[in-house]
């Protein structure tokens, strides 16, 4: 397998975590949150999503999938336009709320897809890009791929565990 084989690989293994942690719940579920500061599912799968959508695009240099299909005002949040949920108050993790996992999965299932034809047209001299200078060392692709499938299993797993912990309440 060559490094995009790999790095598909692990973004469908996202994509599978994302969907087993939101289908079938209901909004009260993915809104859900076990104490006044934790994450919600739905903020969990949203900043998963847009930190995807925000450094895949600048690495593909394409437009965000947040902006050129107006994923931003279907969600209709009180936060500012480009905000991925980096560095968020507990007010504003409580203000990203859905009314249903089909607007997750769907802005989910479209950045998933740009970020495969991105992936999947790379070569490992590619991966040596630096992307990002304002880092010492500066950040490569590569790096940056990894980091960015890093953080989302990361949330994956936790939306995975606050769906249990819902589930076992009920």
């Amino acid at each position: 397998m060559n490094s995009a084989g790999i790095l598909a690989d692990a973004f469908e293994r996202i994509h599978e975590a994302v969907h087993a942690a939101v289908e079938g719940l209901p909004p009260e579920d993915l809104n859900a949150r076990t104490d006044d500061d934790a994450n919600s599912i739905a903020w969990l799968v949203w900043h998963l999503t847009r930190v995807q959508d925000d450094h895949v695009a600048d690495a593909a240099g394409t437009e965000q999938i947040w902006f050129s299909d107006d994923w931003a005002s279907r969600f209709e949040l009180p936060l500012e336009k480009g905000a991925t949920g980096y560095g968020h108050s507990s007010a504003q993790v409580g203000s990203v709320t859905v009314g249903s996992g089909d607007l997750l999965l769907g802005y989910f299932d479209a950045v998933h897809e740009q970020t495969l034809g991105f992936v999947r047209g790379l070569d490992g001299r590619a991966l040596d890009r630096v992307v990002d200078e304002a880092w010492s060392p500066p950040v490569t692709l590569g790096v940056r791929l990894i980091s960015v499938i890093a953080d989302d299993l990361q949330h994956a797993g936790q939306a995975a565990f606050v769906r249990g912990v819902l589930e076992r309440r009920q």
